[in-house]
């Protein structure tokens, strides 16, 4: 098998998985957001040990501890993570996966928007027109329906401005995501530390079923990540830009046949403009290679 087609397979694996986490996260309701989030902190802390102990990276930390500007960008990362992981787990507690998907739908326009308003970047005619249809669809979704999609904004915007103050730090993909994790590490252990001694913790009184479904939050983290960098390093940014929305789709799909989440003709509307805006993105960007 090629280098090409081996990034291709791990990539499907990347984003199917990604898109089929709620599915996980639905059979841990029963635990609150916030204790599933320190949960999943303590567990990724185990699994991310456990791979830079197998992959002989413990001494790539040393220099970055070091340095107090990329622990000050790795810090600003670490909140921005924690509120992007808490707010997809909030969504599927509240039976809101179809906004959450709509989150990761339109997160690469907002980057590029970002780019364009803290950075100043370039952004041409057609990156313009996909950024203007996806204000369109929030507005469209106020005015129709009467709400703001927070869950959307809040996904979308949280992980835009990670993949930024990332794109500062030249870390890899498993010692960047240990530090951010051991960053809130003493708060997840503090919180859990608090429902124990107030008798709140539901960790403890789960089955030894739950109490293992809970328990592979770490690997649910970590795993689709290793998979993604695999792709990353086989295949082209472009391809990769293309795959991308099997996520957010399969979420999509997951909701409304799966979970019955009701999906209203206006809320359709909204979808349709940032689909539209998401053709236009997408295309513009490999016109852009092509050239």
């Amino acid at each position: 098998m090629s280098e090409k087609n081996l990034g291709l397979i791990y990539a499907l694996c990347a984003f199917l998985f990604w898109g089929l986490t709620p599915m996980y996260y639905k059979q841990i309701t029963m635990v609150p957001p916030f204790e599933i989030l320190a949960h999943r902190v303590v567990f990724s802390v185990i699994v991310l040990i456990f791979l830079l102990f197998i992959s002989k990276q413990f001494n790539t930390l040393k220099p970055i501890f070091k340095s107090l500007s990329k622990m000050r960008y790795l810090i600003f990362a670490s909140i921005l993570i924690s509120i992007n992981w808490f707010t997809f787990i909030y969504s599927i507690s509240v039976n809101k996966i179809v906004e959450a998907s709509l989150g990761y739908f339109i997160t690469p326009l907002v980057t590029v928007a970002l780019g364009f308003l803290i950075f100043q970047e370039r952004v041409n005619k057609a990156q313009a027109v996909a950024i203007v249809l996806a204000i369109i669809a929030v507005i469209y979704q106020l005015v129709t329906l009467g709400t703001i999609p927070l869950i959307a904004l809040t996904l979308a915007f949280s992980f835009g401005f990670y993949g930024m103050v990332r794109k500062k730090v030249d870390i890899s993909s498993i010692p960047g995501l240990f530090i951010e994790t051991i960053v809130i590490l003493p708060v997840a252990l503090i919180y859990l530390n608090f429902l124990v001694q107030n008798e709140q913790s539901v960790f403890n009184s789960l089955n030894s079923y739950d109490m293992a479904m809970l328990s592979l939050s770490g690997l649910v983290t970590v795993v689709p990540l290793l998979w993604f960098n695999a792709a990353a390093t086989r295949m082209s940014l472009t391809a990769l830009g293309f795959i991308q929305y099997l996520g957010p789709t399969v979420a999509f799909l997951v909701a409304v046949f799966v979970y019955d989440e009701a999906l209203s003709t206006d809320k359709l509307i909204t979808f349709m403009f940032i689909w539209i805006a998401l053709l236009i993105f997408s295309f513009d960007g490999l016109k852009k290679r092509r050239a």
